[in-house]
């Protein structure tokens, strides 16, 4: 799979595009250690200047749990060498499953000196999308042999479903009375 990096790579863009939504916030999310203050809330508060850090050996965790079985798209991770250097993530492994017993590996991810955005293409087979209760992103090892690991950002993508009218595929509408009627509500 195509891993995407770099300054064009966006999850907000594609957020506001209305081809994805973001489902991380439909999660209950746990690490395996965590230093105080840098947890959880940190990784999901949508600021670039705040990180999780972890506490412990490796490898580093982050469980991702949904209610109901949720289709997954891509996983965005932000990490930045420049400011993390040591503790920026170099090989990270993605697995999915219904819980922690059954987690399989679906993607490895190696990463060099990451500044912004990683896209993690997520697919079950060649271009099924998954669906899962559980995703586990692990930290496999470190920039410099690092022991403990930063993150700054984790963003969760599902496709919508349904956002394109089959009308619209025919042209575009062009008195105000006509595209009045160009959806179901």
């Amino acid at each position: 799979m195509s891993v995407k990096m770099g300054a064009n790579v966006c999850p907000i863009d594609e957020e506001r595009s209305g081809t994805v939504r973001e489902v991380g916030g439909h999660a209950v999310w746990s690490l395996s250690s965590c230093k105080p203050g840098f947890g959880v809330d940190q990784l999901r508060d949508n600021s670039m200047e705040t990180y999780w850090q972890s506490d412990g050996q490796l490898p580093h965790l982050v469980n991702i749990q949904f209610h109901r079985k949720t289709t997954v798209s891509q996983i965005y991770i932000y990490s930045d060498y420049k400011l993390d250097e040591s503790y920026t993530p170099s090989r990270i492994s993605i697995r999915c499953g219904t819980h922690f017993n059954d987690l399989q590996e679906i993607e490895v991810v190696d990463l060099c000196e990451p500044s912004g955005w990683v896209c993690i293409p997520i697919k079950e087979y060649e271009e099924m999308l998954m669906c899962t209760f559980m995703i586990q992103i692990a930290v496999i090892s470190n920039h410099q042999n690092g022991r403990d690991t930063h993150m700054r950002q984790i963003r969760i993508h599902s496709p919508t479903e349904g956002s394109q009218y089959p009308l619209e595929h025919h042209g575009k509408f062009s008195t105000i009375e006509f595209s009045q009627f160009r959806t179901i509500r």
